[in-house]
């Protein structure tokens, strides 16, 4: 059975562009894949991060998870570290990788900014610790936005220059899965910027523990333009915010953009925004209620991380077993 991996950073204040890019698309993945699912706690810390904050972020990020309808017994649910195998082959792919392929990611440079002489030698190794998380299951897909298509390019290029160099045909050339209308939402205040947590305005996104007045107001203030609405895709041309819209409604109605446009072509945003309000609220306010749910027994959570970890762990120790025997390293 192809076998998916991918994996969601506790950053806290997830938000609808978490979900509609990502969550989502888990959830309708366990149907057809075997799933693994991971929070990425070791890549939460190559930035500056509160511990008390990063245990209750890691929670936050399994809530949400399952909360959405991914499945913690059916599938596998843990954090990144709880299962040292992680960290063991993102240094031998450290050794793989070459600081020609590292310089050319753009993440880096964006993260960095102008300080990257006091940027953390984790954040630049970032992407192989990620090829690592991949590798380590031989997965054949992993669900990702196009922010992240770089790196699963760097991840294709280590696993064939492993096989390579030890002449094996060891590691899978794993393929990306870009699905659904909004694999990029935008911000509610400018639709040229990506929907984010760390944007000043908390009117830029809608947070997935808003309540359904939250979500309305910030809605009815999402910037937008004097024109109606097109009744072609093509009048979206121009308009970021016009175009970010339409792709919210279109994702969470489950239909395309051209279907919106035929549907709403010439209306008023007002009305239009009313339309999407109802149709936000009623997807997500029962999200935040489990979620909600979940955070009141922390223990739950903790206890399917732990039962996800334990199995994440027996499927990879073997995999790795066979990494080191390909290596020439000496093992118990």
């Amino acid at each position: 059975m192809n076998r998916i991996f991918s994996g969601i950073q506790p950053t806290g204040n997830l938000h609808l562009g978490n979900y509609l890019g990502a969550i989502r698309n888990w959830v309708r993945l366990q149907a057809d894949y075997e799933c693994i699912y991971c929070v990425v706690d070791l890549h939460a810390i190559t930035m500056p991060t509160e511990p008390a904050e990063l245990r209750a972020n890691t929670r936050e990020a399994a809530a949400s998870l399952l909360a959405a309808g991914i499945d913690g017994k059916s599938n596998i649910l843990f954090n990144q570290s709880q299962v040292p195998a992680h960290a063991e082959l993102a240094w031998i792919f450290n050794c793989i990788a070459r600081l020609g392929w590292l310089n050319r990611m753009t993440q880096f440079k964006e993260k960095s900014g102008k300080h990257k002489d006091n940027a953390s030698v984790g954040l630049y190794v970032y992407p192989t610790l990620m090829a690592a998380d991949i590798l380590l299951y031989k997965a054949t897909h992993v669900p990702v936005g196009e922010d992240q298509r770089q790196h699963l390019e760097l991840m294709r290029d280590i696993a064939q220059s492993f096989n390579s160099a030890y002449g094996v045909e060891f590691f899978p050339i794993t393929e990306p899965l870009i699905m659904g209308e909004a694999t990029r939402v935008m911000s509610l205040r400018d639709g040229s910027n990506k929907m984010s947590k760390s944007d000043a305005s908390d009117y830029s996104r809608i947070n997935l523990t808003d309540s359904p007045d939250e979500i309305a107001k910030k809605i009815r203030k999402a910037r937008t333009d004097p024109e109606p609405l097109p009744g072609e895709v093509k009048g979206l041309e121009g308009r970021p915010e016009a175009d970010n819209l339409v792709g919210i409604f279109a994702s969470l109605a489950d239909i395309s953009r051209a279907d919106v446009c035929t549907r709403f072509g010439g209306a008023t945003f007002s009305a239009f925004k009313d339309e999407l309000a109802a149709l936000a609220i009623d997807t997500l306010s029962p999200i935040t209620a489990e979620m909600r749910r979940l955070m009141d027994d922390p223990g739950y959570v903790d206890g399917i991380l732990s039962d996800g970890a334990k199995r994440a762990e027996q499927m990879a120790l073997p995999i790795l077993a066979e990494i080191k025997e390909i290596v020439g390293f000496l093992q118990r």
